[in-house]
Order: structure tokens, then sequence, then C-alpha cells
């Protein structure tokens, strides 16, 4: 052990076998992946597993699922074949149809109202088609039958009975016209009753020329004629309705028995299904009431689009159904995962054709959405991306609420105009929604959203880390298979293992742990498999896998190396080796994103007379977090409690992390800041080769920190740059040393004496090694032993207390003259 990391107490040096969690590929049982079976379970989440297999037999309202966790953990491939799993074992053992088929049909009472029809599965497209069937022989008999001889000669009769009944009542009226000197004649506005004279139409000037006795003779004749003329138009107009009425009473005739021929077959299938029914029932109503676009063979060239009576709707359009939900080809219960799950991609939505200038819309352009899809099955869900598209989380909770699909314009609901608006019959809905997303989601939700505890009553939680038992080495091994086989990769060599093992070790900073985020282990496998093959190799070893671990760290520690090139130019002052006296390296993590790596700060501290206490010039200028000013606030907790038993604690000191350009937060440099500020009371210079993170409590303890990995590496790296002596090393606190998976390159300079790593407990500890200088124990009278750091902090607020009494003193002294001779 270097005599400048000597300590006192508990505090000491820690092995290189202490650095790292090394796995013996030896301790594998098994040369190659390609003897595994490849995982199809999860790896040690049985408490996520059993929160879904509750969710999912929990047939309650509300019982839907958030499936919490960290990103990369695998949670939505891993939920979604676990659910298929579970799915096809419950059907295994209960049987059933599964879901049907839902259908929206033309709505005879209210055309912008579709009905919605549910049907057993696959019998969707079967109406379908025997919808269609049933138009096109509609089509074809009725033609037959409107053509036929009989047909042609019976209308024919009719209407010339009609005609002739008329001509009898046209011909008697100018006969009696005639015979009274009128000629009748028919004009734009109606009949016009005309004098004759010798057989020519009396002219205007005439008639006014003759004696106005024979005028009011003409005149009224003319009255007489025009009473027996509105009479005959009105009989030859009612001889006209009537033979229109028994021209339809034929088609009626012929009509009913051919409609009625076509339905009864279909009628009968579907006799036990009442909507089915009554649709049926309404499309032959609707067809007997529209026998003339029947009539013709062809009816696409004999009914124009833009007749007023389908506002440019297809006249054939009630005998189109649209199969919304189509379950024909969907083996089981459907599982449905929604990764887009925008509005209309999600509830549904009403497409449009444009005419004439508008939009048209109909039963046919009704799309189903993937909630629709996955009644009476599954749906999985993003809880972020469901949460950030516009107008989704209301209606998704609306529809889970209620039971029911309801198919609206999302910008109808936001105020906006939207033309010609159908309103779809609701979809009853029948699913088990499983929102996965991350654990602070949840709580925002549960803390923020009414409704959220009403309808996701299980979570299940997702570790990011499981315990390093040889079992679930074993599983993590089967990964690795799955991934290769998966993948079309190389298999692995189990040291290659064993070196994926000690990384996702290393990804949660525990040596007994191991990483659950299976997305990043699978792009080291992917990218050790590169690298064995720019090598030729036939299976992958550790060294293609330590590889890709260190081409991935340079392709993002470009920041890293330039804060090092600065450091060791001096650009940012940071010193390696000497001793300073109130100054010390503490550490601190820049997490870049994609990145983390660790960086030491120079903090510096300065004592002097006063009774201010300990200011933070960070606090002060507003460029540090809540959590670091408790920090700083804790160190006057224990400064009272272990220098200011026998006197009152006066002190003035000011801390602060030299060229900090961005905010600081955390306490993990509170341990740091009293050393510095021990070490400018005590005078004691503090050696500036070792760097020191943790947190401190009011009793002097030192408290675990995050990232002990990431700033052990970066303060070596900065000595390696600067040269390393020998003399160099990091303070942690004890409880981080099973957190240490250091990279190899450190682990080597401390097996070679060139770098060191102590863990404390305490602060005394701490400063013990920093300056070369016991602590020292408090003695039973309440001192500390001579020549320690503890009395020599001791002795200078003594000093101080003393100082400032005796200044206070004076000055009194001094105000006290002033006014006697004043007076």
């Amino acid at each position: 052990m270097d005599p400048e990391m000597a300590v006192n107490a508990d505090g000491h040096e820690l092995l290189p076998e202490q650095l790292k969690w090394s796995c013996d590929p030896n301790s594998l049982p098994f040369e190659c992946t390609k003897e595994l079976t490849p995982l199809t379970e999860f790896i040690g989440q049985d408490r996520a597993i059993k929160s879904i297999e509750f969710g999912l037999s929990m047939a309650r309202p509300g019982y839907n699922i958030y499936v919490a966790g960290l990103a990369g953990t695998g949670k939505t491939s891993m939920v979604k074949a676990y659910i298929e799993k579970i799915v096809r074992e419950r059907e295994k053992k209960e049987g059933g149809a599964g879901p049907g088929d839902w259908c929206y049909v033309y709505n005879f009472a209210d055309p912008d109202r579709p009905n919605i029809l549910g049907l057993a599965r696959g019998k969707g497209k079967v109406i379908r088609d025997q919808s269609v069937d049933l138009l096109k022989a509609l089509k074809e008999e009725l033609g037959k039958a409107f053509s036929s001889d009989e047909y042609v000669n019976a209308r024919k009769r009719t209407v010339e009975e009609g005609q002739s009944a008329q001509r009898k009542i046209f011909e008697d009226l100018n006969s009696q016209v005639q015979a009274d000197g009128f000629s009748l004649q028919v004009t734009p506005v109606g009949p016009v009753l005309v004098p004759m004279s010798n057989g020519k139409p009396l002219e205007s000037a005439q008639f006014l020329a003759m004696d106005e006795r024979k005028r009011k003779v003409i005149e009224g004749k003319r009255t007489k004629l025009s009473k027996k003329v509105e009479e005959s138009f009105e009989k030859a107009r009612n001889l006209e309705v009537e033979t229109g009425k028994k021209v339809e009473e034929l088609d009626r005739k012929v009509g009913e028995i051919t409609v009625s021929r076509q339905f009864e077959a279909l009628s009968a299938e579907y006799q036990s299904h009442k909507e089915v029914s009554l649709f049926l029932e309404g499309l032959k109503t609707y067809t007997m009431g529209n026998l003339d676009f029947f009539k013709a063979p062809d009816q696409t060239q004999q009914i124009p689009a833009t007749m007023p009576m389908f506002g440019g709707r297809d006249p054939f359009l009630p005998f189109q159904i649209n199969v919304f939900v189509d379950n024909s080809e969907t083996k089981g219960t459907p599982v449905v995962e929604e990764t887009n799950p925008i509005y209309s991609n999600l509830m549904g939505k009403i497409e449009r054709r444009f005419l004439f200038g508008g939009y048209l819309s109909d039963h046919t352009m009704l799309k189903a959405g993937s909630l629709s899809r996955a009644s009476g099955g599954y749906l999985l869900l993003s809880s972020r991306d469901v949460l950030m598209a516009p107008a989704v989380w209301p209606a998704l909770k609306r529809a889970i609420k209620n039971k029911e699909v309801t198919i609206e314009d999302p910008w109808e609901q936001m105020g906006f105009f939207t033309p010609q608006g159908l309103r779809p019959q609701p979809q009853p809905l029948d699913v088990k929604v499983i929102l996965i997303g991350d654990a602070m989601v949840y709580h925002l939700l549960a803390a923020y959203d009414e409704d959220f505890w009403e309808i996701f009553r299980v979570k299940s939680d997702f570790d990011h880390q499981i315990s390093r038992d040889h079992d679930n080495l074993m599983n993590y091994a089967a990964f690795v298979c799955s991934c290769c086989q998966g993948n079309s990769l190389r298999h692995f060599e189990r040291s290659g293992v064993a070196r994926v093992l000690e990384e996702a070790s290393r990804m949660v900073g525990d040596k007994d742990k191991l990483s659950t985020r299976f997305a990043q282990v699978k792009d080291i496998v992917e990218e050790a498999d590169y690298w064995a093959g720019k090598e030729g190799a036939e299976v992958v070893t550790a060294t293609h896998v330590s590889k890709a671990i260190e081409e991935k760290i340079y392709r993002h520690n470009l920041v890293d190396e330039r804060i090092t090139e600065l450091i060791n130019e001096g650009t940012i002052m940071i010193d390696t080796e000497g001793k300073e006296v109130g100054q010390v390296n503490g550490l601190s993590i820049y997490s870049l994103g994609d990145t983390s790596f660790g960086k030491p700060s120079r903090i510096t501290a300065k004592t002097f007379m006063g009774r201010s206490g300990i200011l933070n010039i960070e606090r002060e200028s507003r460029m540090s977090g809540k959590i670091h000013d408790k920090g700083v606030m804790i160190l006057s907790g224990y400064m009272g409690w272990k220098f200011a038993q026998d006197k009152p604690l006066s002190l003035s000191a000011s801390l602060c992390f030299e060229q900090s350009y961005d905010g600081v937060e955390g306490d993990s440099a509170s341990s740091t800041e009293l050393y510095a500020i021990l070490s400018s009371l005590s005078d004691l210079p503090i050696k500036q080769g070792i760097a020191v993170t943790g947190s401190v409590n009011q009793k002097g303890e030192i408290q675990p920190i995050g990232g002990v990995n990431q700033k052990i590496e970066g303060f070596f790296r900065v000595c390696r740059a600067k040269g390393l002596t020998g003399n160099q090393g990091v303070i942690i606190p004890h409880q981080n040393v099973r957190n240490l998976m250091l990279r190899d390159y450190v682990i080597d300079a401390v097996r070679q004496g060139k770098f060191h790593i102590c863990s404390v407990k305490t602060v005394d500890e701490g400063i013990s090694i920093l300056t070369g200088v016991p602590a020292g124990e408090r003695q039973p009278d309440g001192s500390y032993p001579e020549g320690t750091v503890n009395h020599l902090v001791d002795k200078k607020l003594r000093d101080i207390a003393k100082g400032l009494k005796e200044f206070g003193g004076a000055e009194e002294m001094k105000d006290k003259k002033d006014e006697k001779a004043a007076a």
C-alpha cells in the first residue's frame, strides 16, 4: 500500500479483486450457445408476470393493466409474446369460437346514422357476398319480369285504356266548344278559348269592334265553356293519376312475386338474428319502393348519379355491407399492438369522397381502428404515444368506461367545422387494454387523472435489474442464444457470454445484479458479431465483445475527450499533484443522453472571522439545485455537532465549484466540500492527486452515491493524461464497493500500484487520507489529541470565537467613550 494513501481507523485501500466482478467462463456449463435452447420466457420478472396473469384473468370492468419499467427492458415484445402464450393455453384448455365480425349497414330511417351488426366469426364476408348476389339476382329477375311480353302487354293495355278515356273526354269537349263557336288552344299558361268567325279565330280588334251586346253574349258563352274545360281537364288528370296507380299496382304485383322469392332464402337463414332480419326487411321494403331502378337490365346506364333523392349516392347503396371488423382470418383471440396510436388509427375514421364542390360519405367509408379490431381480445399501447397524440387519451378512457367505440371526427371535437359528419351506431367493446410505459408516467397519471385508477387497476412493474444467481446466468446465456438464432448471428463461445454478463452487471452498477434492459444487451451481441465477422471468426469470443464495447464508447466519447484535453492543457484547472489548503478534487457526472461520463471539478473553501456561517456561492448565484443546497446546509449541522459543544460556532466560510458554468445538483460533493472547509480551518494541505465523492450526514457518516464507476474512470483518465505518479487515487463511500465494475485499464493500473481506490465510512477516515494527518477522536474531556486534524479545527474555531468576542468588546468600549465625549 502506497504511503501517500495511508489511512487510519477503518478506511482501507481496495484490492484489484474488489474492483469488479469477473465471470469465470469455466463456470458456465457449455462450450458454445449453439448447445443451448433459445430463451422464450421472462428473466427474473416474477412480480411482473404474476401481475399480468392476475390482470388477464380478472374478468371485471376496470382491470386493465399498466406495465411499468425502464425503456429497453423488452416490456412490449415480451408482454405481447407472453399474452399470446397465455391465450393459446387458455383456448386449448377452454376452447371457444373467438370474437365475431362487425358490419355497418344502411339505416333506412336515417342514412347518416348507419347501424352496426354483430355476427359470428367469418359471417361478415358471407352476408356481404350474399347481399351482392341478392342485388345481382334482383336486377336480373326484375329486369326479366318487367321486360316480359305479359308485363309489357298488360302495361300497354292499362296505359292505352287511360289514354283512350282521356281522348274521349277531349273529343267531347272539343265538339261542344266548336258548337258554341269557339276554338280550344293549349298554351304554356293553360287552355284558352278563342272565339271563331267564319271558321277563323276572331282577332282582338275585331272582337272590340263588335256591338257591346254581342260581346256580352260571347263572354257569357266563354264563361260557361271555361267551367266545362276545367272539369274536363280535371277528369283527364284524374284519369292519368288513376292510370299511374294501375301501372304501379301492376309493377307491385309483378315485383312482389320476384322480390319475395329472392329474399325468401336469405330471410329464412337469418330469422334467428333480430338485427339482420330487420335489415333484410328494410332492404326488401326499399326494393319494393324503388322498382323503377330494376326495370332496365343495365341500371348503371339508366340511372343518373345525380338524382336529387340520393344526393349523388349510388341508388343501390343499401345493398352494400361494410365488413367493419373481419375476424375470419384471425386465429384465436386477437392480440393487437398499435405502434402509432393517433386518433384515426386507434378509434377508426370516416372517409370522404369529393363530389361537385363538396364531400360525401356513407356507411361504406367507415374504417375500423385498432380498438375495434382488438374487441374480444387484447390491445397493447405505449403510454407516452397515447398521451402525446391529440384527443386520444380522453377518447380511450371514454371507450373503456362506456364499453363502446364511437367513430367521430376528432376535428369536430376541437370545435372545427367538418363536412357532412356521419353518426354511426357505436360498436360494443370488450377489450383488455395493456398500457406500456415508464413508472414516472404511471405515478403522474395516478396523481393527476381521477379516471386512471378506475380503468387501470393492475400495475405490472418490470424491474431493471435481477439477481446474479446461477439460474439467471443461464437464462442470460439462453437470451444470447435466442439473439443469435433469431437474427442469424454467429454463436457465442462461453468466454463471450461471460464478457456479456460482466457488462450486464456494469450496466446496473452492481456486482450482484444483472441488467434487464435487453435492448442494450442485444446491441452488444449484434456489434460483437460484427467485429467477429471482420476477423473472420466462426464464433464470438470475449475479445470481440470487448472490442464492441470499446468501439461503442469511442463513437460516443468525443465530449469526454475534449474536456480531458482542456484539463490537460490547463484551460480547466485541475491539479493531480502536490498539496493545497482548502482545495479538493470533487467528482461529478456529465449526462448527454446517449452517454455519461465522470470528470473532476475543483472545489475550494475559504474560512474567515465572522458569523454568517457557510456561504454556498452556487446557491447565491442561483446555479445550484435544492438537493445540493440541502447538502451544504447539512455541513453546518455537522460542524455544530462536532465542534460547538463548548463554544458558539462562530464561522464564515465560502464554498465554490471553480469554473462551473452550468447548474450544480446532487449531494455527492457534500463530503468533498466538508473536507475543503476542514483543510482551510486546520491549515493542513490536501493531496491534489486524490479525488473524492460521497455525501455526508450530520453525524459525519459517508453515504453512497450514484455513478461511482464513471466518476473513478473519469478521474483516472485525467490523471493518465497529465501523468500517473503512483500517488493518485479516489476515495469512495464504503457502500459503493458493491457497485464497482471498473474497466480493465483502471484495474490494471491499480494492480501495478499506479492508481489507488479507497473506501471510507466517516469524514474522519477521509480527511486522514487527504491530509496524511490523523483525524483524532474526541477525548472524555471533549478535547482532541494534540496535532490531529480535529484538534487544529477546534483550536481555530475557538480562536475565531475568542477574537470575535474581544473585537466586539473593544468596539463596545469605543462606542461608550464616544458617547461620553459627546455628552
